[in-house]
């Protein structure tokens, strides 16, 4: 299965791209959408989306993760971010790709094994679990790789089917129950 990461950003929005057989993955392609400062808020927007599309276009992913809202102390900085997040959707929509959304903590958890550790941290366990030889850069990259590895781990678990439930849904392995 092929995943695609975005790790969404007003001022560089990171890109990951993973082959997945279930027990192992590796990195097809990871970067970074980077667009000036001064552009126009609109125009960085389009060029998000532009971006973000032909690479959909060209790998072809399965599916697109992308990292869920967080609460930001500065609300004009979070509203940029939904903004670009919203655009960063759009595309994988507009591609016919099915969107999973993970909090930043259960990125971490299934990267790392703990909902607290820092970005270097992510980073250091995404080249290792990527078999990379340096570890991807700068975070925002390793964040949106970390986001499609996360993606990798969640839906060749047992509690896949059951996730895609929503929000109602089951969130732990000691709410499983079994159909049937």
């Amino acid at each position: 299965m092929r995943i695609f990461g975005i790790d969404p950003g007003s001022r560089r929005t990171g890109y990951g791209c993973i082959d997945t057989d279930g027990s192992r993955c590796r990195v097809v392609v990871c970067g970074a959408i980077t667009v000036p400062a001064r552009t126009p808020f609109s125009d960085k927007l389009t060029r998000v989306y532009d971006e973000l599309a032909s690479l959909l276009a060209r790998h072809r992913p399965a599916c697109v993760a992308i990292e869920e809202v967080f609460f930001a102390r500065n609300a004009s900085s979070a509203l940029k971010l939904g903004h670009v997040r919203g655009v960063a959707m759009l595309a994988a929509s507009k591609a016919g790709l099915p969107v999973a959304e993970y909090a930043p903590t259960e990125v971490k958890r299934a990267v790392v094994g703990y909902g607290r550790a820092d970005k270097r941290q992510v980073q250091q366990m995404v080249a290792l679990l990527l078999g990379l030889d340096e570890a991807p850069a700068p975070y925002d990259v390793s964040d949106a790789l970390a986001l499609a590895v996360c993606h990798a781990h969640t839906t060749s678990s047992p509690l896949a089917a059951v996730r895609s439930v929503g929000r109602g849904g089951v969130r732990s392995w000691r709410q499983y129950r079994p159909q049937g």
